[in-house]
């Protein structure tokens, strides 16, 4: 009766109110004078106001601007992943997506679209927009510094950094004494144009080469050390010579630019005298508590813009005090983690790619139209790798480094990446570069940032060491080896629950757990941290079961492919995963998105042709375990996890002859774990298939008591529930997806095994 009393209520309310307001609008119309314009209301003249109001919308600064950001992210996302699975930094794919949309490629072959997508009014805001970006970006990479490092390897890593300055900085200053005749812009003095050379070949991308040194799993090595605390010295030095040189720019002299430099010196006295030890006090006061409050937030923000402001009012760019802001930051991990964690998803995935659009509409490959022009970009690449590169190596050699080492050195400090971009930008912006020599410039930052991996690979391959001898020794051991690969804690205790079932009583069995991090995910100064928390549960879980575990933690850019690279090249005989899933399953846009990937995933589109991709379709499997299971060279078990905490009952059907290996898995279960099995002959395989039925006899025969067949025709809700597990064969896990049974909505846990 409610029910009806309000929707009686709501009718009336509504019904008359709106038949009020009609009659006060008509009653208005008479209000009208003469003069007023009387407007027809026919059909095509409502149609073409609505087409000139759709228009007009599109031209609005606002819906330019969402344009933009909607088609660069897409765009950015897209050649960010294309090159990263070729083995490269995303952020090159980023950069080079931003030409793409820039006058050499959008510009040049599609013009009318590139007009209405980046009008020249629109740059404005874009310009803008990816500045506050660049800011946020600046204070996560001053956070990432760990000043700690400087201070334990501070001898032999502040020799290689300022030698990987000083050498290719006086190359740049003697390069620019050969290019300023003719590429110098007219009015530039020669010491702002040389200064600006020299440091745009002194730069080193410290963020690029943090996540090569966590990606080659170097990190936790005396050379990762190095080259960590080698980078971060670089970008000190760097930050702070830049902004002496925008100084001088600005200035016009070096003598006019002292005062600039000594508001300049002023404000970092202030920023470590004043305002770190207020920080760290904040920072003492909260880093016990659970939460930190928005007031607090507000303080390190609020902070984070007054340091951006001063130092661009000083004249040595916001980007300097956003720096210095995120160095001075409470040397706590907490605070540190929250805030990049709120800061770095937008600056780098949302206003990041702006910038990089933003330098690519900058970016005119058509400039470089001259034989003559493209060997000056080769002199200009060749002078950047030969300062950079052979200047970090030789430091590395005299202050005691191998050769192999001094050369890898050498090689990631030559990584330039977006760092080199923002101090092009500046240079643009001040009028000390000209597009020509900006465009030069972006390419010799794409090819040294190209190059590190290639470089190092062949490094690698050179100075071939005895750790691939002890590797293949130990491949030649007969130790039955289970290798667990878990991304979160809750996955990881059930996972090594499973592998302890199946090899505790074996002395020549070992179990090793995997957890890899996406490396644009991981910071270095919270590395070891990372490692220590992600394995205390697994160490806990081990001791319990008394399993011995060996560990092994690594950041990559490709976590399916650097799981099946471990898992096949240690040759382990067990591979056992958690099951994702994907969130689109199920919907509309899911089958959208599927069809979109095999457009954009090279390896989808593969199996697709191959007929790869019908093994698994209808399949609840997300893309990561499609690939491992297509990959791995070795058994692959698959753990769909509803809270495993024993093996002790086991269910296992047995739908056509190909399942006889699941007979292999029941006695080592059997004979490790005491589990009593239960075996379900679906389409009665043991009495035709002699393999099956001879293999179970034999079980019988020695394990009275703990295997058993399942006698009734339907299996029972009552009877899964007993269960502790389900193992069953992929093939015959996809014949129950397809086919809906009702078993799925009462199963316990499951193991799905590829053989």
């Amino acid at each position: 009766m409610k029910n009806y009393k309000n929707t009686l209520f709501y009718l009336a309310v509504t019904g008359g109110f709106s038949a009020l307001m009609y009659w006060i609008i008509q009653n208005g119309k008479l209000l009208e004078g003469t003069d007023v314009t009387k407007t027809t209301t026919g059909s095509k003249d409502a149609w073409l106001d609505f087409i000139t109001s759709m228009q007009h919308s599109f031209q609005e600064p606002l819906a330019i601007l969402l344009a933009q950001i909607i088609t660069i992210i897409i765009v950015a996302r897209i050649f960010g992943w294309i090159f990263k699975k070729i083995g490269q930094p995303s952020v090159i794919g980023e950069i080079i997506a931003g030409i793409a949309l820039g006058p050499s490629l959008l510009g040049t072959y599609f013009p009318e679209f590139s007009g209405v997508l980046f009008p020249v009014e629109s740059l404005g805001n874009l310009k803008f927009l990816s500045q506050i970006g660049l800011i946020l970006f600046m204070y996560v990479i001053g956070m990432e510094l760990d000043l700690k490092v400087l201070k334990n390897k501070a001898n032999d890593a502040v020799v290689i950094s300022h030698a990987s300055i000083i050498f290719p900085f006086t190359l740049g200053i003697g390069l620019a004494y050969f290019v300023y005749d003719q590429f110098a812009p007219d009015g530039v003095k020669f010491l702002s144009f040389s200064l600006f050379m020299g440091i745009a070949m002194s730069i080193t991308a410290f963020p690029v080469l943090a996540r090569i040194v966590q990606e080659r799993g170097i990190h936790r090595t005396k050379l990762g050390a190095i080259v960590i605390t080698c980078a971060a010295a670089d970008d000190i030095t760097a930050w702070c010579l830049l902004a002496a040189v925008i100084a001088i720019v600005k200035a016009g002299s070096f003598v006019s630019s002292l005062y600039v430099i000594s508001l300049a010196v002023g404000f970092v006295l202030i920023m470590l005298l004043i305002v770190k030890p207020f920080l760290k006090r904040i920072g003492d006061l909260y880093a016990s508590k659970e939460a930190i409050s928005k007031p607090v937030v507000a303080i390190f923000f609020v902070t984070l813009i007054i340091a951006s402001y001063a130092t661009e009012v000083i004249g040595i760019h916001a980007l300097f005090g956003a720096f210095m802001t995120g160095v001075i930051m409470p040397d706590v991990a907490k605070f540190r983690i929250v805030f990049i964690e709120k800061v770095e998803d937008v600056s780098v995935i949302l206003l990041l790619p702006l910038f990089f659009v933003f330098t690519g509409l900058r970016t005119e490959i058509g400039l470089i139209n001259d034989p003559y022009l493209w060997e000056v970009t080769g002199f200009i690449i060749l002078v950047a790798v030969v300062g950079k590169f052979f200047g970090s190596a030789l430091a590395a050699k005299f202050v005691g480094q191998n050769w192999r080492d001094s050369l890898t050195i050498g090689a990631l400090m030559n990584t330039r990446g977006l760092m080199e971009l923002i101090v092009l930008n500046i240079g643009l912006e001040l009028g000390v570069l000209t597009p020509a020599v900006f465009t030069m410039m972006v390419i010799m930052a794409l090819v040294t940032t190209f190059m590190t991996g290639p470089a190092l690979n062949l490094i690698n391959f050179i100075f071939k060491t005895k750790d691939d001898v002890e590797v293949e020794e130990l491949e030649q051991s007969k130790v039955y080896r289970v290798l667990i690969s878990f991304g979160n804690n809750e996955k990881g205790r059930s996972l090594l629950r499973l592998a302890n079932s199946l090899v505790r009583k074996q002395k020549d069995a070992s179990v090793t757990a995997m957890h890899l991090s996406v490396s644009n995910e991981m910071h270095p100064f919270a590395l070891e941290d990372k490692e220590t928390a992600t394995f205390l549960p697994i160490h806990e879980e081990s001791k319990i079961l008394k399993q011995e575990v060996t560990t092994i933690f690594k950041a990559t850019v490709d976590i399916e492919t650097e799981i099946t690279d471990i898992a096949n090249q240690g040759e382990y005989d067990l591979l056992l995963v958690g099951l994702g899933k994907s969130i689109f399953e199920g919907t509309l846009l899911g089958k959208v998105i599927g069809f979109t990937t095999r457009i954009i995933n090279p390896e989808r589109l593969m199996d697709k042709f191959t007929g790869k991709e019908g093994l698994f379709a209808n399949s609840p499997f997300d893309e990561r375990t499609r690939q491992i299971l297509l990959k791995a060279k070795m058994p692959v078990g698959i753990l769909i996890d509803k809270d495993l905490q024993k093996v002790n009952t086991i269910f296992i059907p047995i739908f056509s002859a190909d399942d006889a290996f699941l007979i292999d898995y029941a006695q080592k279960l059997i004979h490790n774990n005491k589990s009593k099995v239960v075996v379900l002959d679906v389409n009665g395989h043991i009495k035709s298939n002699f393999v099956i039925g001879s293999a179970i006899s034999s079980l019988e025969h020695k394990f009275p008591n703990n295997i058993t067949l399942y006698g009734e025709k339907i299996i029972k809700k009552e009877f899964l529930a007993e269960q502790d597990l389900m193992m069953i064969s992929l093939e015959s896990w996809k014949a129950l997806v397809d086919s809906r049974s009702v078993w799925l909505s009462g199963v316990p846990s499951v193991l799905i095994i590829k053989p």
